[in-house]
């Protein structure tokens, strides 16, 4: 009678795995229009039987932690909470370097540890919890201190978000490296960025119609959604089903990987994309300028807030599905197009502001102008993502993120001070300089070899 029992329980486990697994399918085809036969390029066989639910637990979990990221944004909402609490400028002129460096340059010793682990998406979920728990602190402190205090302390709670990223970023490109073939690794992102596009547009357009006030309340609930949201993406990435991998090297430890360090001076290839990476940094650090500059001529209404969050989640809904599908053929031609777009835009943001707008003007040229700034940079982002990931496997794509990430941490600290020094004379002279650096970053990746296409060239 056991078992009979037993027999007829797992014949209905087997059945229940056959009906989810059957609707994870029907999920896939649809998101990575791979219904002419399942892709497996890159990806060992038994990996590819896991990918649909995989592909879909990877949306679920990035779309969170995305979305929570967009409404702690170093870029909008960090900046304006500290204004609110009158703290210093000098502390809101570090967010996005240390935001960004923070979450890079620690990578090139992380990224010798990861490589002990054949199975490393406990660390990503590792991450996500400590980034969470950041983001609580902060709301904290939002509400118990104000001034110097209350800058200081979200600054150092930015410092260890930050390191929790970076354990994330190593883990989450090797792992999607694993488990998510090439060609469907750009429709994954793009999908995400759409799904993150969505969630801050509706958050965005109801901060901006009921926040009619400068209120700290309303930015202390964004910033506790978020850390809510990396919470429960740190659950669902933790349900991956991710197969052991390669470990060699591992054993080296940390001067292994400053050994790798030589990447940048051998690797032509490597080097170039980190070259054109750098220059292209003015796609992020231009958003807050372009803020600054908003906040001066229209107010600090957190409705204001809102629009900007709601337009930039309006930016990554369009774009992001265009641009992940575009990705997948040609991911160096994403990067090229959408960071010259980037660059030109700052430099028409520079003309037109000297052009000293009216009111009346000011109230729909800086939204747009945001929103058009957010819908390049979700290309340049995605562009050089998925050219990174594919520009090898295995542990070698583990030293390529973790060099070119470390060496772009250090660079982009470097850039973020370098940019605070030029906007103490003129934000517009900081916003020219990002905007000449972009252009150039695109000629360069002109001679980045073409991964994704049917011929190949270099």
């Amino acid at each position: 009678m056991c078992a009979t029992s037993s027999h007829s329980s797992k014949s209905e486990n087997s059945s229940s795995t056959a009906r989810d697994k059957g609707w994870m399918d029907s999920l896939y085809d649809r998101l990575a229009e791979d219904d002419e036969g399942r892709v497996c390029k890159g990806i060992s066989e038994k990996a590819c039987r896991e990918t649909p639910g995989n592909f879909f637990k990877f949306l679920v979990a990035n779309a969170f932690t995305s979305v929570g990221d967009k409404l702690a944004s170093a870029k909008t909402t960090l900046p304006w909470l500290l204004s609110a609490l009158g703290s210093p400028a000098w502390v809101t002129s570090l967010l996005v370097p240390i935001r960004e460096a923070g979450a890079m340059v620690p990578q090139l010793w992380i990224g010798a540890w990861v490589r002990q682990r054949a199975v490393r998406k406990s660390l990503w979920t590792l991450g996500s919890l400590l980034q969470g728990l950041a983001l609580f602190v902060m709301a904290w402190i939002s509400v118990s201190q104000s001034g110097a205090a209350a800058g200081i302390g979200i600054l150092l709670c930015l410092i260890g978000f930050s390191l929790a990223r970076a354990l994330s970023s190593v883990a989450y490109k090797d792992v999607l490296g694993k488990t998510i073939p090439k060609t469907r690794r750009g429709r994954l992102s793009g999908w995400i960025s759409a799904l993150t596009g969505l969630g801050s547009m509706v958050v965005g357009g109801m901060l901006g119609w009921f926040a009619k006030d400068a209120s700290i309340n309303n930015l202390t609930l964004l910033l506790s959604l978020s850390g809510g949201l990396w919470i429960l993406a740190a659950w669902v990435f933790l349900q991956i089903v991710e197969f052991p991998g390669e470990t060699d090297g591992g054993e080296e430890g940390w001067s292994h990987m400053l050994g790798r360090l030589l990447l940048l001076r051998e690797d032509r290839a490597f080097r170039r994309f980190v070259v054109a990476r750098a220059l292209a940094m003015g796609s992020a650090l231009a958003a807050p300028f372009y803020v600054s500059i908003a906040r001066e001529d229209l107010g600090d209404a957190n409705r204001y807030l809102g629009l900007f969050l709601a337009v930039e989640g309006l930016a990554g809904l369009l774009s992001a599905p265009l641009w992940g599908r575009w990705a997948d053929r040609s991911s160096r031609r994403v990067f090229i197009v959408a960071n010259a777009l980037a660059s030109v835009l700052t430099l028409t943001v520079v003309l037109v502001t000297i052009s000293n707008l009216s009111a009346a003007v000011a109230i729909w040229f800086y939204p747009a102008a945001f929103f058009l700034l957010g819908l390049a940079h979700a290309g340049v982002r995605l562009g050089r993502k998925t050219y990174l990931v594919d520009m090898a496997d295995g542990n070698q794509r583990t030293d390529y993120v973790v060099v070119s990430n470390s060496a772009m941490g250090i660079l982009l600290l470097a850039g973020g001070l370098i940019g605070a020094l030029l906007a103490s004379v003129s934000i517009l002279l900081a916003l020219t300089i990002f905007g000449i650096a972009g252009l150039l970053a695109s000629f360069i990746a002109l001679r980045w070899k073409e991964l994704n296409l049917d011929n190949p060239t270099s």
